[in-house]
């Protein structure tokens, strides 16, 4: 078998997506891979069809314990032997899959890094051919990313006691050029073939809202957008999510909670509901998310900003992994700069890592002030080029707010800056210029200074928007410390002189003009509606049935292809998209059983050719 007859026979594709092709050859041809591919850009795929066709067992290391059933779950429907290794499972448990996995009985096993150097796993290792070993969500092992996880040290010790060594994978959604010189040093990768894809996700429309009332737009969000799909709400705080569930409770939203506090069974069940589509939304801390599968998440908002932007590109591409258009949406508030600067001086990390944080968290709050589009700022910060024009997918690009001149407050700002000696933050800053009589303006003798009171009529958020968009626009420069320092910047002068004006928009809250019905239209196939409806009302009876996610039996993408082109026969199914052998064996009878009915009932006829 070939790999194109292993991607249609196992995966139901005729072609691989951006970058899969590459990596998949490689790691046949015996070569160590790296994958930074981003969310929905197949990962798995990547490791789990080379897998099949090798002549031994893929070892899957990864830190997702409560995702691996899942995982192995989604395998056997598509017909790869699976199983997984962690501490969710009892003695005999592990020691009866040991004795499977001597015996060959499984093509890939899935392992957590700790479990790795235990007596009996290294035995194993010992017993058995291994043909490859992937790390997911490689970017753990390096301390300069933003999850770094100790346990993942123990990955190159393990490589190094495995007998022969086997080809060496690792895949990751996020990483700058540091975190993946990091990755390829560490895992001790031998001149490994990267496949390194692009960082833009054209189906996510990213948007930054500034409001005072946080739950109140997110309640008209909910009335107005995606009311039958699912999303993730994230918050910084557990105590946050317990607030926000309990309050969208109250307003009738079908929500539960998932954070690190809560016990592991409830945990569990939680998350278990919300994939299986028992409850739309489910509201977190970062806790949540990491190897989600779930394809169908059509929003993801966050409560608070994330600590930086690799963190934040990662949580909100648990959106739209389908490729269906899905909304990102970051909820702004001066007070999460200081949540998250609380979070990193409580940290235990040494101070160049601490300053990285504080550079990275800038990047953030620059991304949440700008006026330009948000998805080059995105770009720009995983070293690729920004887009040569608008986006029109960004609430920058769709925003035809009013641009206001500021350049005079701009002035009294940088003026007050300079005046002040460049030595104070931002707070120390707004005080001044609104004429503060606080005790440490007094006492640093600031109050004499000719710019202290020249911005009184200003509220504080305002002067803090201005400020936080002089940031952005590179004219003012912030020191990576605990106590960040304003300085300004060469280009500041040209404000000062008034050789440069200085705009920024007059209404501050910009919304998504439409619930995405716009940008649905453009993505979509040409569906029947009321198909597509009867063969999700099976899918999810299917998935109950067998206690498995909906998608697990088929997309959304894959059921809306069915509703287009009226398959009515073997060879027609296996021609849609997501359609493989074990799963047209497992379900084609009973949709082709809807399918036939439906259109014979509305003199529906099969529509050929399905591509091209």
């Amino acid at each position: 078998m070939d790999i194109y007859q292993a991607l249609q026979t196992y995966f139901g594709y005729d072609e691989f997506k951006a970058g899969q092709k590459k990596i998949v050859e490689g790691a046949l041809g015996g070569k160590d891979v790296l994958g930074i591919m981003p969310t929905g850009g197949g990962k798995s795929l990547c490791y789990q069809l080379p897998a099949i066709l090798m002549d031994g067992i893929t070892l899957v290391i990864s830190p997702l314990i409560s995702l691996m059933k899942d995982q192995v779950d989604s395998l056997e429907e598509i017909g790869i032997p699976g199983t997984f290794i962690n501490s969710t499972l009892e003695d005999n448990d592990i020691n009866y899959r040991l004795q499977e996995i001597r015996q060959g009985n499984y093509k890939i096993v899935y392992v957590a890094p700790e479990r790795l150097n235990t007596y009996a796993f290294t035995r194993l290792v010992k017993d058995i051919k291994i043909s490859m070993v992937a790390i997911d969500e490689a970017h753990c092992i390096s301390q300069w990313g933003h999850d770094f996880r100790p346990s993942y040290a123990e990955i190159p010790k393990f490589i190094l006691n495995i007998p022969r060594r086997p080809v060496v994978a690792a895949y990751t959604a996020t990483a700058t050029r540091l975190v993946v010189d990091e990755i390829k040093d560490l895992l001790g990768l031998r001149d490994p073939l990267e496949s390194i894809i692009g960082f833009d996700r054209p189906n996510l429309f990213y948007q930054v809202v500034k409001v005072s009332n946080k739950l109140s737009y997110v309640n008209d969000y909910l009335k107005n957008n995606f009311q039958e799909d699912s999303g993730i709400i994230y918050c910084a705080t557990r105590k946050t999510v317990e607030a926000v569930t309990e309050k969208l409770n109250l307003l009738g939203y079908s929500v539960v909670s998932y954070h690190g506090g809560m016990d592991s069974e409830s945990r569990q069940k939680n998350q278990d509901d919300f994939i299986l589509n028992k409850v739309k939304i489910i509201v977190a801390t970062n806790a949540f998310g990491m190897g989600i599968d779930k394809p169908d998440v059509r929003f993801v908002i966050h409560y608070n900003m994330p600590q930086n932007m690799e963190a934040y590109y990662q949580e909100a591409g648990r959106a739209g992994r389908d490729g269906e258009p899905s909304d990102c949406t970051l909820l702004y508030s001066p007070s999460d700069i200081v949540k998250q600067k609380l979070l990193i001086q409580n940290s235990t990390f040494s101070e160049k890592r601490e300053n990285i944080l504080y550079e990275n968290l800038q990047y953030l709050v620059d991304y949440c002030n700008t006026n330009d589009c948000l998805r080059s700022m995105i770009l720009e910060y995983f070293g690729e080029d920004s887009l040569e024009a608008k986006c029109h997918n960004c609430g920058n690009c769709v925003d035809n707010s009013e641009m206001v001149d500021i350049t005079l407050e701009a002035q009294k700002i940088l003026s007050c800056i300079y005046r002040v000696k460049e030595r104070f933050g931002v707070s120390i800053i707004i005080n001044v210029l609104r004429g503060s009589k606080n005790k440490r303006i007094l006492e640093f003798g600031l109050n004499s200074v000719s710019t202290y009171g020249i911005m009184k009529e200003y509220s504080e958020g305002t002067v803090r928007e201005i400020i936080m968009t002089l940031i952005s626009m590179g004219y003012i420069l912030v020191t990576a410390d605990k106590f960040p320092v304003l300085r300004l910047s060469a280009r500041s002068r040209d404000v000062l002189n008034g050789n440069e004006r200085v705009y920024h928009k007059k209404h501050l809250l910009q919304v998504k003009p439409s619930s995405s019905k716009s940008a649905k239209a453009a993505h979509d196939v040409d569906f029947d509606e009321e198909l597509f409806l009867e063969l999700r009302d099976l899918r999810y009876t299917l998935s109950q049935e067998k206690g498995i996610a909906p998608f697990m039996v088929f997309h959304d993408s894959t059921l809306k292809e069915m509703a287009a082109y009226f398959p009515q026969s073997k060879e027609a199914m296996l021609a849609i998209k997501g359609v493989g052998e074990k799963k047209y064996e497992s379900y084609g009878q009973s949709f082709l059983e809807i399918i036939r009915n439906y259109a014979q009932k509305n003199e529906k006829k099969e529509r050929r050719p399905f591509y091209g």
